[in-house]
């Protein structure tokens, strides 16, 4: 262990030693790894390979931060100016309300940073090692320094590793050295004296695997690592910028010119008319008070960090805060095929070998099933004794070219790898032919590993002779025989045309077609490489696997395209077997069912592939740079696009869409590092469920705004004509503050919390170009704001008129307003809309709005304390209120419930959870 720790020190010098030296320093081996018992020992001398950060912004510059905004501005100077007049109780009043927003702002704030850090984190990354020998997957924090890890196109490198083994790796290290191209690795040693970016036998912590595979040994963990060096500088801080968030930042600002110049201008009018300048201040501050929605920041905070947690129990994590609101302007979604809308449990059906067909029975991957001879479109059973030899020598090559294992658990029986290969796997035991069996007759020697760019694996094994075996798309194998297998094993000229016949009626069938072929190698050959299966392959056979469709996938399909969601499938799959798939799904432009290959894509001109873009439904066997035209075409039209991805060559296109989606259990790291938004079950109904959480968002936030301006407005009017006309405030500058804040937030906030409604997906999307205040939202707020103008303005003469006392005349004008406030709370949210419903269908809306009413209940009691409590009296200027006065306060609740219902008609939203308007 001393040596260990002597090396791990001194990482930066392992590009310089030989392989031997390292293992044997490590106290690691080449062939088996470390045991469970040096891993117990390495944790504790090591700790987990996670990086630690430097803390953020410390906590009390976070919360002076929360000053600085340009509302709060206003306050902290009117509050400066009351002292300075000798108004204390004043200043200390409006000092307090600013404290209050700042605490309020900086508590939401942590716990919405804390929320999307923690989910951030939730994500585990996974790398495969060699542990005693055995290949395993763990998470990546579980590292050691030792450890041999193998790594695999897609991967994220997870340590410092020094390459032991290569097979055409290629490595992109932007991250760490600002390289663009991908690096080819070696095993050479180098001298010591070799920069960063040109240390070949290196793979560093953070950098991703795009080409080949590899295997190397850890030699640096965590902050030991060359990115962990890099990482100490750095701040663990969430950003929750959004659109929205910047749209009211300006908003703010706007509003900050225009309450000022509106203040100078009230102060001045009155001083023209002979008013005292400590009176005509007082109205200044007032104004300047009411018009600021000091709530509103707090509660667009909630209402985002609400949205997300609720996006998380749905399975779809936010990696980017901005995901939220485009999700709810998401007009297409382009989705993969494989494990999103199906089930990723691909079973083999059919089989085509030696020019006779197969039929496969048993689902999933059970190895309970049997494989039957279809003669004259009936079944007969194969002979127990041998099977048909080139049928043996079909099932042979998708066992042995192939890199994934089943294993059974308690939950039934998985694949270990791809869903595919573990097909074939299956479909060989349902043969009575063992992976482990053949893999010991005919051990592997070399592999070719499956890229995009190729289309087909190949491996080589020792046999009599020595074999070359290649699967993969017809395509791809086709063009490179020349001779089949009959039925009796025999090499026989090859018909291209009638394996094409073939492939296209079992793609009709929805199948998934691969492509099975042989080659004798040399007999002292020991690997191969692409140019030794480029001719004189030997076709064996086709066998064709079925995924079938996720039936909450397709209901969620339909849900999207009632949105006005357009839902496309691109994938890599044969044309024939993706609109086979897509027809079962439901999925069809609205031009109707239109499909594209990557080969037509190809022969387009950039005006032809917009329009395809546009017009399909399905598009197959696309290469990755078209993924990414589809996405630019889309978007050109005006669409927001979500785009799902799990591999390499998705990382382009997910990073152009709107909505980058991708999958959080079989995704690669390239792709996760790529998107804004995670899958934790790799299901399209979870993108269906976010969509529709994010206008669940927009449609809260949408009437926290059509609540909080309207009182500001009303106030505004109140305070502006009051000071033109020189009379007594209705309300002062510090009753202002307790309505905008303690009473909006404790209102505004249950609106947050509000459930999704039945009609959100029943709507198209919503323009992401909108203004915050549309014109229909303006109306709104116009028209409750002269209500409430009505209602200050009226109440307060009345009540000074016939009590003669001022200061009872403000807090019935006040009561009157938070009365009228809720009758509107109610009407906006969805517990209002079953005001028609018979009482047990209140009864139940009632029970499903319990924060609403905590709400409405917290605010009452506040409202009591503000005019009954001798306290709150010395601090606002209230008055304590008889029985009667209550009364006349509860009666402007009457005239609210017809205002209110008369603006559902100038501004109508959206259907609600029981088919009503909200």
């Amino acid at each position: 262990m001393e040596d260990v720790t002597i090396v791990h020190s001194h990482s930066s010098s392992f590009h310089a030693l030989p392989d031997h030296e390292i293992i044997k320093s490590l106290g690691s081996s080449a062939e088996s790894g470390l045991t469970p018992e040096e891993v117990a020992r390495r944790y504790e001398q090591y700790g987990w390979n996670e990086l630690q950060f430097q803390p953020g912004k410390p906590a009390w510059l976070r919360f002076l931060l929360q000053f600085n905004q340009p509302l709060l501005y206003i306050l902290l100077l009117a509050g400066a100016v009351k002292a300075f007049l000798g108004s204390w109780t004043n200043a200390w009043v409006i000092w307090g309300v600013t404290l209050i927003n700042a605490i309020i702002g900086y508590v939401q704030e942590a716990k919405a940073e804390g929320a999307i850090a923690s989910l951030a984190k939730a994500v585990t990354t996974e790398t495969t090692v060699l542990r005693e020998g055995q290949p395993l997957r763990i998470p990546s924090r579980d590292l050691v320094p030792g450890d041999l890890v193998v790594l695999a196109s897609g991967d994220k490198v997870p340590a410092d590793l020094r390459l032991l083994r290569v097979r055409n790796l290629q490595v992109d290290e932007s991250a760490l050295t600002g390289e663009s191209v991908p690096v080819e690795k070696s095993t050479q040693v180098l001298p010591e004296e070799t920069p960063l970016a040109e240390r070949s036998n290196m793979a560093y912590a953070g950098s991703f695997i795009t080409f080949g595979q590899g295997q190397g040994i850890v030699v640096a963990t965590a902050n030991a690592t060359e990115m962990g060096q890099i990482s100490r500088s750095m701040e663990n801080r969430v950003n929750l910028s959004t659109p929205l968030t910047r749209k009211f930042e300006k908003f703010s600002r706007t509003l900050l010119y225009a309450i000022l110049t509106l203040a100078a201008f009230t102060f001045a009018v009155g001083l023209g008319q002979g008013a005292s300048w400590v009176d005509e201040f007082e109205a200044a501050v007032a104004l300047a008070v009411s018009a600021i929605p000091e709530g509103l920041p707090a509660v667009v905070t909630i209402t985002l960090a609400i949205g997300v947690n609720r996006m998380a129990k749905r399975h779809a994590i936010i990696r980017k805060l901005p995901a939220v609101e485009a999700l709810g302007s998401a007009t297409v979604i382009c989705s993969d095929k494989t494990g999103t809308l199906t089930e990723n449990q691909m079973t083999v059906q059919a089989i085509y070998a030696g020019g006779q067909h197969y039929r496969v029975s048993g689902g999933g991957y059970s190895p309970k099933g049997e494989i039957t001879r279809i003669d004259n479109g009936s079944e007969v059973a194969l002979d127990e004794a041998e099977l048909p030899p080139a049928l043996a020598q079909c099932l042979m090559a998708g066992v042995l070219c192939n890199d994934s294992q089943l294993q059974q658990t308690e939950a039934g029986w998985s694949v270990v790898g791809d869903p595919t290969e573990g097909a074939l796997i299956t479909a060989a035991e349902k043969a009575e032919l063992s992976q482990a069996g053949l893999a010991a007759a005919t051990p592997r020697m070399d592999a070719i590993p499956f890229e995009s760019e190729y289309q087909y694996m190949a491996t080589l094994h020792d046999a009599r002779p020595r074999m070359i075996y290649v699967k993969g798309s017809v395509e791809a194998l086709l063009r490179r025989c020349n001779q089949r297998l009959d039925p009796r094993g025999q090499e026989i000229p090859l018909d291209a045309a009638e394996i094409e016949r073939e492939v296209d009626d079992m793609a009709g069938q929805g199948l998934r077609v691969l492509a099975f072929a042989q080659k004798t190698a040399a007999t002292h050959q020991h690997a191969i490489d692409h140019e030794d299966i480029a001719t004189d392959l030997v076709f064996l056979g086709l066998q064709g696997a079925i995924d079938p469709p996720r039936p909450e996938a397709i209901a969620a399909v339909h849900a999207c395209q009632s949105a006005g969601i357009q839902v496309k499938m691109i994938t890599g799959d044969h044309i024939a077997t993706a609109r086979t798939i897509a027809q079962r799904m439901g999925i069809q432009a609205d031009s109707g069912f239109v499909a594209f290959t990557g080969q037509q894509l190809a022969q387009m001109s950039e005006p032809e592939i917009h329009n395809a873009a546009v017009e399909g439904s399905v598009f197959a066997r696309v290469a990755p740079a078209q993924k990414l035209q589809l996405v630019e075409a889309l978007q050109s039209r005006g669409n927001i696009v979500a785009m799902t991805g799990d591999g390499v060559n998705d990382a382009p296109a997910l990073k152009q869409a709107d909505i980058g989606i991708a999958m959080g259990k079989g995704g690669t790291e390239v792709a996760r590092e790529s998107a804004a938004m995670l899958l934790t079950d790799d299901n399209f109904a979870s993108i269906e469920a976010a969509v529709e959480e994010g206008r669940t968002v927009y449609q809260n936030l949408r009437k926290a705004i059509a609540f909080l301006l309207p009182v500001n407005g009303g106030e505004s009017m109140t305070i502006l004509i009051s000071a033109l006309l020189v009379r007594e405030l209705p309300i002062l500058s510090l009753q202002v503050l307790w309505l905008n804040m303690i009473n909006s937030i404790t209102m505004t906030v249950p609106l947050a919390f509000e459930p999704k409604s039945k009609g959100v997906m029943q709507q198209p999307p919503r323009d992401p170009n909108e203004p915050l205040l549309t014109p229909t939202l303006f109306r709104r707020i116009l028209v409750v704001s002269v209500f409430n103008w009505i209602l200050i303005f009226g109440l307060f003469e009345w009540a000074r008129a016939t009590t003669g006392d001022i200061a009872v005349a403000r807090t019935m004008a006040i009561q009157a307003l938070v009365a009228a406030r809720i009758v509107y709370l109610i009407g906006i949210s969805q517990l209002g809309s079953n005001v028609g419903q018979y009482l047990r269908g209140q009864m139940s809306a009632i029970a499903n709005a319990p924060i609403l009413l905590l709400g409405i209940a917290t605010a009452s009691v506040l409202q009591v304390l503000f005019s009954q409590w001798g306290v709150m009296n010395v601090l606002f200027a209230t008055a304590p209120l008889t029985w009667n006065q209550w009364l006349i306060c509860l009666l402007p609740m009457l005239p609210m419930i017809p205002t209110a219902l008369w603006v559902n008609r100038i501004d109508p939203p959206q259907a609600n959870s029981t088919g009503n308007r909200e």
